[in-house]
């Protein structure tokens, strides 16, 4: 089995050797022993480093990306969990898309004022009532899971 120090790690994953170290804190990746004062590594830590990325940038925390690596750092990819990120990225991607609309508006609306604007006005009617119930909404989707 080919060992590989956290150097060549993180050559690999293109991860800094710090988040390499904050990763084997955190319980989510595991070195195998030391050469010197060198981590080292089997192959496997990249394809655990690759699922930590994506896991990231779906939004899921250290925390919840630990609980998806079994014991013996096989996956446990828990189905219930990845339906309700993906809703939260529907939910993002529609906002941002608004955000989006919003913007583009405002940079091309014809009116003197953006404020004597009635679409632009609207917009910010409906901003301001989502942003109150957000709290709420967060609130709610906590206590469910």
């Amino acid at each position: 089995m080919k060992l590989l120090d956290i150097s060549e790690v993180a050559k690999r994953s293109g991860l800094a050797a710090s988040a390499i170290r904050h990763y084997e804190e955190k319980q989510l990746i595991h070195s195998v022993g030391r050469r010197g004062l060198r981590r080292l590594f089997d192959m496997g830590v990249l394809d655990q480093l690759a699922l930590v990325t994506l896991g990231k940038a779906a939004g899921f925390s250290l925390d919840e990306i630990r609980d998806m690596f079994g014991p013996d750092g096989g996956r446990a990819l828990p189905r219930e969990k990845l339906h309700a990120k993906v809703g939260d990225l529907d939910r993002q991607i529609a906002e941002l898309a608004a955000l989006r609309d919003m913007i583009r508006h405002v940079a091309d609306c014809p009116a003197p004022s953006h404020m004597e604007c009635p679409r632009f006005r609207k917009l910010i009617r409906i901003a301001g009532r989502s942003r109150a119930a957000a709290p709420a909404n967060r609130r709610i989707r906590r206590s469910v899971r």
